[in-house]
């Protein structure tokens, strides 16, 4: 570690020397090449002041722009000063330009700095509440994960249990209900599979960048629905958008997740009969997907923290665990690396989660 330090340090000087050494010389060069054009070096320090300003913008430190403000004053004097190509500094009057001159630099020096160690650190701060929010996010999907594997992994070895216990004097019927059952667990466990293997494809990089294509909207939309539709064959959905074709960067099969998570949780734990509606629209350079229920609604307990996996409440019931947790944590997790936003909210006849992508790639 320490090693590496020392090596990052290097890398560092030289970098600043490098660009204090480049500023400077490239100031002179143009400086001279003014005065030759020109024949005079009335604005040859303003050159010297640019290249102040770039070296305290990229540089490290306050050393580095100080030692150029003192060199880029030796330099005026000693190559476009009378007499050239000698430091004099007792010529009439110029112990005050002197001054001024280093005054002017030195402040520009130290405040073009000040602002580049601030932009650092607002960085660096940013930085880490990115990571302290990965870092959270991570921890609610670690419980999510914890408790959505233990409702059906219980569910499937009670049912196992009883059949192999009492086998012989069940009849066919509860059986098939027992068989049925661990089916019914074995799929919601492949679906959970399907959306941990969607979080995978998001990088662990800290700007989560994920692989966006330009793509049009009613065929994820319709992709979605026709995924649906394999895993709850008598799903009824309504879907509503704009004629006009709509096209936004996306990772189609991450938002087609989203989509089928959203519709899932809406036809399993609405309690309703009513189809369920998909509802698409742009506003403000986003485009906005909706998917409205017509049953209990949610909690209003649970809005704020609905998508942390998290349900605040100890006495849930499978049905309720499933689908509430993971999948609205991992539903989170790819629209915010999308650079969109999800929300949760009840309406007069049930609840609706939207979620919004940008039309445009930042």
């Amino acid at each position: 570690m320490i090693q590496a330090l020392n090596k990052k340090t290097r890398t560092r000087f030289l970098r600043n020397l490098v660009i204090t050494i480049g500023s400077l010389v490239a100031a002179s060069a143009l400086s001279f090449l003014y005065r030759s054009l020109a024949n005079n070096t009335v604005n040859i320090a303003i050159l010297y002041m640019l290249a102040i300003v770039t070296i305290a913008r990229n540089t490290t430190g306050y050393f580095w722009g100080i030692t150029a403000s003192v060199a880029s004053i030796i330099a005026v004097n000693f190559f476009f000063t009378y007499p050239f190509f000698t430091l004099n500094f007792s010529l009439a009057g110029y112990p005050l330009t002197f001054i001024g001159m280093l005054a002017v630099t030195l402040i520009t020096s130290t405040t073009t700095t000040h602002l580049s160690e601030q932009t650092r650190i607002n960085r660096e701060r940013e930085q880490m509440l990115m990571e302290a929010e990965k870092e959270r996010m991570r921890a609610n999907l670690l419980r999510a994960i914890s408790h959505d594997l233990r409702t059906p992994l219980t569910g499937i070895i009670g049912a196992s249990a009883t059949y192999l216990e009492n086998g012989a004097s069940l009849s066919e019927a509860e059986k098939r209900q027992l068989i049925q059952n661990v089916h019914e667990d074995g799929e919601w466990l492949l679906n959970m599979v399907e959306n941990l293997l969607s979080v995978t494809r998001i990088s662990d990089k800290s700007t989560a960048r994920i692989n966006k294509t330009l793509e049009a909207v009613e065929e994820v939309m319709a992709e979605a629905i026709t995924r649906l539709k394999k895993r709850i064959p008598g799903a009824s959905i309504r879907v509503t958008m704009p004629d006009e074709l709509i096209l936004a960067p996306m990772d189609p099969t991450l938002i087609e997740q989203v989509l089928i998570n959203l519709m899932e949780n809406a036809i399993r734990h609405s309690h309703s009969t009513q189809p369920i509606e998909c509802r698409i629209c742009t506003r403000d350079n986003f485009v906005c997907f909706s998917v409205y229920d017509f049953g209990v609604g949610i909690d209003p307990d649970r809005l704020d923290t609905i998508f942390d996996g998290v349900n605040p409440r100890e006495n849930r019931s499978g049905d309720a665990a499933k689908g509430m947790g993971i999948g609205l944590s991992i539903c989170k997790t790819i629209v915010t690396a999308h650079g969109g936003t999800i929300e949760a909210r009840n309406h007069e006849n049930g609840a609706v989660f939207s979620f919004t992508l940008p039309l445009k790639d930042a």
